[in-house]
Formats: structure tokens, C-alpha cells, sequence
């Protein structure tokens, strides 16, 4: 199977395909930073820089996209499709339209929240193009924790198919249950705390290409053994989005760091591009075999749905947002190559803001930031 992928990033799409089997003919950015990153992993194929001026596609059996989120994503602008950046997606379905041999998939994603936002008008117009170009489509939200990495990443997956059904590839029956033990770590946001923080135990809350103080950064980790606070690196966040280390080193010298923390952040993550790629390869080649698909729910409480030309709409509430043998990652297994301990003036305004919101937050929490930060005369504050 051939790929072609449009909003390419630095290939998490491409990365995952690889590791699946589908080859990557044509990639789409126009972020320079981004292409840099591109060419220095996948050399000689086909790059284009504007998805506006793309035409028709060349001969794929797949064409994926991660369309911009920033008017979709809670913590954006919530402009909705019709906004400015989210709105390219019209791209995708001109392409496919002007495309006479259309690839027998497609592969979208966005944030998670693109299903609540506006009642999940972006979704419907999504499926409705695609759906006018004679694909059945489905759409589910998976979540990177559930795939390996210790990162809590919910996002919508959408497979539209011409010739099989979309929804076995996306259902994988039922999952097994997780335990969840007592954590060492947990994660937050310190670049906010006005309106929320992030928590994640055991892992790290989204990666993001920025922060509500324009910093693009990364969380910061709470160890309830050592009452001490740290951040990953960008080694470690390249990892924890399942890419090898180093990945956007190529334009460190030329761009920084803080655009290497852009890329990551905007980023797919590699192991659920691996998963899903897998399936359409093994759909494709006849050996998928389908699991009966989940009981229907009320369109209003769903994170699966599926349909097409002429077929009514089937909603799922499932229980896990991944596939049918999870593999959760501990971050107390996971290796930090360049971590760094937070700054305490990055403590001190993290918890300055706290102290303005209405959050609960966690008291043994707020007792060692304080001590960190020097700021415990904030505490008795928040905690009472």
C-alpha cells in the first residue's frame, strides 16, 4: 500500500505507516521547520509545500491528515471548521475530488474535543464530505496512554473507506482491564492554573505545541517519593510521542528549541498510527477479521461511530479508548534522557495562579510546591 499525507508535521503518520508496512510516496507541509525535519528522515520522495495548490493526488492507496486543530482545541481559539486554520481541511476534499483514481482510504485526526465543540459540528461536516465523495466512514477517540507511551492524548481518529467497512478497523472488541495502581508521578500543566491544570497520575497530560503563556513547553512532573518537581525534555517528549530521540534535532541550530517543542507538540503519535495502519493493511489484504461492533447509544453520549452513502449513523459509548489489549505505560519505568527540574519561579507563578482559581487541588500537592517554590505562605490559602 502507497501513502500520500497532507499536514505531514514531522511524519507521525509516516513513521507509524512504516513500522505497519505502507509505504510513504508524498508528503504535504508548509512549515519549513517542519519539511526540514522531513527531509532529513525520509530523503528522496515527494514533498509539496501548500496543500491549497495540491491538484490531484498521486496513485495512494491511503491519504491521511491531521488537519489543523487550533479552532477545534479547548484550549484555542473554538472557532470551530469554519475557522481560519481548522477550515483547511476543505483542502483534503479537493484533492480528493479532483482525484480520479481516489485512494480506497483515508485516515483523518484531530483533538478529542472536536466532538463536543459546537455539538460536534466539525465532525458532521467531515463525514458528510466524505460521505458525498462515496466513502463509508467511522470515527473513534483513542488515547496515546493506551498504546504504550505515558502521555494521556485523547484524539478523534476518522477512517473513511470506498470498498470495506471502516468501523472493523477501528473497533478491536472488547478491551481488557486495567488496573491502576498507586503512582509515584503525576503530571500538570505549571503554564496554567487558571481554569485547570492538566492532572494526569501516572503519566503526562498532552504534549502541546503551546501553552496559555505562548510558551511552547512542556508539563511538568510531580514525585510524590522525593517532593521534588521536573519536566521532560525534548529528547524525552520526542519519545514520548513515539518517536526516537533526536528526531527534530536537524533544525535545532537554525530554528531552536522552542520550535522543536511546536512540532512535537502538534505531532501524531506514532504507536496509534503503527496500530490503525496495520489494520488497514490487514483490511486491505482480506485478513482483518471483524469483532462484532459494540451496542448503539444515544448520538449524544458516543466516543465510536460509523456510517455512510445512504446508512443511518450508529453511535457507541465504548468503555476503553483503546485497542482490545492495551499496553499502559508507567512513567516510573520510563527512561528520562534530558529531563530538568523546574524552575521555582516557574513553581511560584504556577501556584500564584492557583491561588486565584476556584481548582481543587490535591493538598499534599499544594504542601510541596509550596516548600519548593519558597512560597509556603500560599498554602494554608488554597488548601483551606
Amino acid at each position: 500500500m502507497r501513502h500520500c499525507s497532507l499536514f505531514t508535521g514531522i511524519g507521525g503518520f509516516d513513521v507509524g505507516f512504516g513500522r505497519a508496512g505502507i509505504e510513504t510516496v508524498m508528503v504535504c507541509d508548509n512549515d519549513s521547520a517542519a519539511r526540514a525535519v522531513l527531509k532529513e528522515h525520509f530523503g528522496d520522495i515527494r514533498y509539496r509545500k501548500s496543500v491549497d495548490r495540491l491538484g490531484s493526488l498521486p496513485i495512494c492507496e491511503v491519504l491521511t491528515a491531521g488537519w489543523p486543530c487550533q479552532d477545534l482545541s479547548q484550549a484555542g481559539m473554538t472557532a470551530g471548521i469554519t475557522g481560519s486554520r481548522s477550515n483547511l481541511i476543505k483542502h483534503v476534499f479537493a484533492a480528493l475530488t479532483a482525484t480520479r483514481r481516489k485512494p480506497q482510504f483515508v485516515l483523518l485526526e484531530n483533538v478529542a474535543f472536536a466532538l463536543h465543540l459546537q455539538g460536534g459540528k466539525a465532525i458532521r461536516m467531515v463525514v458528510q464530505e466524505l460521505e458525498a465523495l462515496g466513502y463509508r466512514w467511522a470515527y473513534r477517540i483513542l488515547n496515546t496512554r493506551e498504546f504504550g507511551l505515558a502521555q494521556r492524548r485523547r484524539r478523534i481518529f476518522i477512517v473513511a473507506a470506498l470498498d470495506c467497512d471502516p468501523a472493523a478497523i477501528l473497533y478491536d472488541g472488547a478491551s481488557a482491564d486495567l488496573e491502576e495502581e498507586a503512582s509515584r508521578h503525576t503530571g500538570f500543566y505549571w503554564t496554567e492554573g487558571n481554569r485547570g491544570i492538566g492532572w494526569t497520575r501516572d503519566s503526562i497530560p498532552p504534549l502541546k505545541g503551546g501553552s496559555g503563556l505562548s510558551i511552547p513547553s512542556p508539563p511538568a512532573i510531580w514525585d510524590r517519593q522525593t517532593h521534588e518537581f521536573f519536566s521532560p525534555g525534548i529528547l524525552d517528549a520526542e519519545r514520548l510521542q513515539g518517536f526516537k530521540s533526536g528526531w527534530t534535532a536537524p533544525v535545532a541550530e537554525e530554528f531552536g528549541d522552542r520550535v522543536r517543542w511546536r512540532l512535537i507538540g502538534n505531532a501524531v503519535s506514532v504507536p496509534i498510527a503503527a496500530w490503525v495502519g496495520k489494520r488497514m493493511l490487514a483490511m486491505n489484504e482480506g485478513t482483518l477479521r471483524g469483532i462484532g461492533l459494540p451496542k448503539q447509544e444515544s448520538s449524544k453520549r458516543h466516543n465510536m461511530a460509523w456510517g455512510g452513502p445512504n446508512q443511518k449513523a450508529v453511535y457507541a459509548l465504548l468503555d476503553r479508548e483503546g485497542p482490545a489489549k492495551p499496553k499502559r505505560a508507567s512513567l516510573a519505568e520510563f527512561r528520562f534522557l534530558d529531563a530538568a527540574p523546574l524552575s521555582t519561579r516557574a513553581a511560584s507563578g504556577f501556584l500564584s495562579r492557583v491561588v486565584k482559581s476556584p481548582l481543587s487541588v490535591e493538598q499534599a500537592f499544594l504542601m510541596d510546591l509550596g516548600r519548593y517554590s519558597g512560597r509556603r505562605d500560599l498554602v494554608p490559602r488554597i488548601a483551606a
